[in-house]
């Protein structure tokens, strides 16, 4: 009985040191998940900017006629100030816009086509890396010994991409 105790005691500092070592590396992997879903977030926003500064350079050029220039504008102006619960809606009505006022571009096309592919894949790339996040966060070791901290749970944007 003598003998045994100390190498139960050592199994278990050894079991200990390694679920210590998993805590610390998941919490680490987390927080640098976290991080990147804040990156790509940036990246999309700074997408769907520069998709909103083409439409509205595009209706103000005057290739296009009065009502399809006032619609794409007011559509990208919608997409600019939009607040947070407004903006997936807005972002999905200009790309709505963009769709219906696109056989009339001809000599934007290319450029708007850029834009809107761009939108498409910072979009998917954002929404994989929540999923990703979320995932991991969802692990029974992750929710018990609260390895996210206090960070809220990442959400996808869901909109009208033209996708």
């Amino acid at each position: 009985m003598l003998v045994t105790l100390p190498w139960a005691l050592f199994v278990l500092g050894v079991l200990l040191l390694l679920l210590g070592a998993y805590c610390g590396w998941t919490a680490g992997r987390l927080d640098r998940l976290h991080h990147r879903v804040k990156t790509a977030r940036a990246v999309l926003d700074t997408e769907l900017a520069r998709r909103s500064a083409l439409v509205a350079e595009l209706a103000g050029s005057g290739v296009l006629d009065p009502a399809s220039s006032l619609l794409l504008l007011d559509a990208a102006h919608r997409a600019r100030t939009a607040n947070g619960d407004e903006r997936e809606q807005a972002e999905s009505v200009l790309t709505r816009a963009v769709g219906a006022t696109s056989a009339e571009v001809e000599p934007w096309a290319a450029e708007l086509g850029t834009a809107m592919r761009r939108v498409q894949l910072a979009r998917r790339f954002h929404n994989d890396i929540v999923v990703s996040t979320r995932n991991l966060r969802r692990r029974r070791l992750v929710t018990w010994f609260r390895l996210a901290g206090h960070a809220p749970m990442p959400s996808t944007i869901e909109l009208e991409d033209g996708s």
